[in-house]
């Protein structure tokens, strides 16, 4: 290995206007992450817009994490909450050569940026139900494949559309090696105390009505990991659970 490609880079700072490969220019920066940093680019030919997930050589060794990447995303294709890969390109950057993976350019916000809108930011326990409900059945199909996402959290959530439910992208995985039950159970938990997080976490966890406490069951891992073995056990569970009016009234409505 020569001492080109040895060098660690922490930050690409591509500019807009740069061009990648001939073919993609850059619009904008959309976020950066411990292997890669993401841009909105547009193809030359078609100016179509696109992402650009360009992985930090020292995290990409052999590509395995572009083949990690792409495999999966390949795999999961027809899950419609995930974004369609679409090419791999290499670049020179600085004398090291860099891989970078062309997949489609999702609109909208991070839900964590998306809560701090919100009144308190956070969502009613309704709104919850619903984000949790389409997330849980996007990752049903995951786990149905016999794969696992590792990395669910609101910075990996992008939220195209609120309404009657949600319009959502999870994007990025985490490699934790061969698809397992624990990486399946973690899934679970990760969307469980998404919601938790969502509503307001522990400062507002006391005050939430039983059927938000029947699924976040405190949580705590070995009561989760008992009561929903898969996102399909938790996306039965959200729509056959009995509804409690008289605890709705009670906390004034939702």
């Amino acid at each position: 290995m020569t001492k080109s490609t040895r060098r660690r880079l922490t930050g690409f700072g591509l500019e807009p206007g740069s061009l990648l490969a001939g073919k993609y220019e850059v619009v904008s920066f959309l976020g950066s992450g411990w292997e890669s940093e993401v841009y909105r680019v547009r193809e030359r030919g078609t100016r179509v817009e696109r992402a650009a997930k360009v992985f930090f050589p020292q995290h990409n060794r052999g590509n395995r994490a572009v083949k990690f990447y792409a495999r999966k995303l390949h795999k999961l294709r027809h899950c419609p909450i995930l974004i369609q890969y679409h090419t791999q390109e290499r670049i020179q950057f600085e004398g090291v050569p860099i891989t970078f993976l062309v997949s489609d350019y999702i609109e909208g916000a991070r839900l964590s940026s998306f809560l701090k809108e919100q009144r308190g930011k956070r969502l009613t326990p309704f709104e919850g139900l619903h984000l949790l409900h389409v997330l849980a059945a996007g990752v049903e199909i995951i786990h149905r494949a016999r794969e696992y996402h590792g990395d669910i959290h609101d910075d990996n959530v992008i939220v195209n559309r609120r309404g009657l439910t949600f319009d959502v992208k999870l994007v990025d995985f985490y490699d934790w090696g061969a698809p397992s039950a624990e990486n399946i159970r973690e899934d679970v938990y990760d969307l469980i105390r998404l919601l938790y997080d969502a509503l307001g976490g522990r400062a507002h966890y006391a005050k939430q009505p039983k059927v938000i406490k029947s699924i976040c069951c405190g949580l705590k891992r070995s009561l989760i990991a008992k009561k929903f073995k898969t996102a399909g056990h938790l996306r039965r569970h959200l729509e056959t659970m009995a509804w409690d009016d008289h605890q709705r009234r009670k906390r004034g409505g939702w």
